[in-house]
């Protein structure tokens, strides 16, 4: 199969369990399952509700679902432009080497550039080797200076209790 029978398109409403779909997928193979709270209708509502808080594209090859990206803008002050912040990207196994990826990731660059993004950035396990290794053969720069922080649940509450 070659990359010219992939095709990205922006998901809509309808796609909503499949995008439930490629989460869990994505999840169990982060062996993240039992954190999956994501349900179809509350896809349809933070990503098709009257105010998205992300967007999603779906690959399909040949004609059926390959993978999807999830992504939403942040904001750089250095450069003082949107950015394009992938949240998630994932492919089947049975398809990974097929160009989806790469194709799904143009797709963004492409859109990033469109919308005068500065900057398209991602996160990736440390663990993922191979993932690491098609980042870095695109060209990608690991930004090993920088560490993910996150609060969420009773941590979250507590600070922001603070306030």
């Amino acid at each position: 199969m070659s990359e010219s029978r992939c095709r990205v398109r922006p998901s809509t409403r309808a796609d909503a369990a499949l995008i439930v779909n490629f989460i869990r997928e994505l999840a169990e193979y982060e062996h993240m399952l039992d954190q999956v709270q994501a349900t179809p209708a509350d896809i349809e509502q933070q990503l098709f509700g009257p105010k998205p808080a992300a967007e999603c594209v779906i690959a399909e090859l040949d004609g059926r679902p390959a993978g999807f990206a999830l992504f939403f803008h942040n904001f750089s002050t250095f450069l003082a432009k949107p950015g394009l912040y992938l949240e998630d990207l994932y492919v089947r196994p049975e398809l990974r080497g097929k160009g989806v990826g790469k194709q799904l990731l143009a797709h963004l660059a492409a859109l990033a550039l469109q919308r005068g993004c500065g900057r398209f950035e991602w996160s990736v396990l440390d663990w993922n080797a191979p993932a690491i290794r098609f980042y870095e053969g695109i060209g990608a720069e690991m930004m090993h200076s920088w560490k993910i922080n996150r609060l969420t649940g009773e941590a979250l509450t507590k600070l922001a209790s603070e306030a």
